[in-house]
């Protein structure tokens, strides 16, 4: 075992033969991590244990990092320390590291049934193509990555469907000391996420007859060649729903609002599960059907009749 290497000379190894095999915003993610987290932590360390590593947790979670960003940062560090076990580098043994319990119940933030026509009302009254991208959040679910990264190739009036094959974002690289942005277009979060969303009726009555004459490798939101990015395109949704008095929300509450409401109207979950592009239907179980007090006590009676 060569005591010699250090958890920094580990990890640019590391980088190096990971960089290999995932996607370009994967490995930025990852990249930035080992840069603010990882390094700054254990750079100089040449061996961890489970003492050091939960000391590590506990203090990032009382700068205010959450549970959830404290938890992939782990992720990454254990797959530098597998890395490293595999060569014998270091003893790689997994920790089991503790959370404080998560006492506090999470809400979707979503627009309620009234807002959500408010909205969709303005964008058919005020037609523009940013307006429409947020029409398509409210009718189709997408992302914001997937819907700048959309052209009008995706969209088929033919078969009332979108085509959800790309998505766009900017990503932080760190190369060899070097800090920048990328602007990068890609395929979509995970395979799930490459799906055909079918069009509801409005949507699909106001997009037959623009894509007559639109230039299919244009992309939706600009009717241009180039498209616009996420940042950007957030800052205008946020304007818009400012001046239309809306309650503050953000742009990803856009397909949470399509996920409750397609929940509300019954529909069977795992189709939700499809149209959102979870990977798997447990994601979509525990963000949105929460049963109600009525739905609740009818569980009760059902199982009290059943016993008579």
């Amino acid at each position: 075992m060569d005591k010699n290497k250090t958890i920094s000379e580990i990890i640019q190894l590391w980088k190096t033969d990971k960089k290999q095999y995932i996607k370009s915003s994967s490995f930025s993610a990852y990249a930035l991590l080992i840069e603010n987290h990882l390094i700054p932590a254990f750079g100089d360390r040449s061996e961890l244990n489970e003492i050091d590593v939960q000391a590590f947790v506990h203090q990032k979670l009382a700068a205010g990092l959450g549970q959830k960003s404290v938890k992939d940062i782990l992720i990454v560090l254990n797959m530098v320390l597998k890395f490293a076990g595999k060569r014998k580098w270091l003893d790689y043994v997994p920790f089991d590291i503790l959370y404080p319990t998560d006492r506090e119940k999470s809400e979707v933030a979503v627009l309620n049934r009234s807002d959500q026509k408010k909205v969709m009302g303005y964008v058919e009254a005020n037609f523009t193509f940013r307006n429409l991208g947020i029409f398509m959040c409210l009718s189709a679910g997408m992302r914001i990555g997937e819907v700048c990264a959309l052209k009008w190739e995706d969209v088929d009036t033919e078969q009332g469907v979108i085509r959800v094959r790309r998505t766009i974002q900017r990503i932080y690289v760190v190369d060899e000391g070097e800090r920048r942005t990328e602007l990068v277009i890609d395929t979509p979060k995970t395979k799930n996420s490459i799906r055909d969303i079918p069009m509801g009726k409005d949507l699909l009555r106001m997009l037959k007859p623009m894509k007559k004459i639109v230039n299919s490798s244009f992309f939706v939101l600009t009717n241009e060649a180039r498209p616009t990015e996420p940042r950007t395109y957030r800052s205008y949704y946020m304007k818009m729903m400012e001046e239309l008095k809306m309650p503050r929300l953000k742009f990803h509450g856009l397909r949470h609002s399509f996920a409750t409401r397609c929940i509300e109207s019954r529909c069977d979950y795992k189709t939700v599960s499809v149209l959102l592009g979870h990977s798997n239907i447990t994601t979509t179980l525990n963000l949105y059907v929460h049963p109600n007090h009525e739905q609740k006590k009818k569980c009760i009676d059902q199982m009290f009749r059943a016993l008579r």
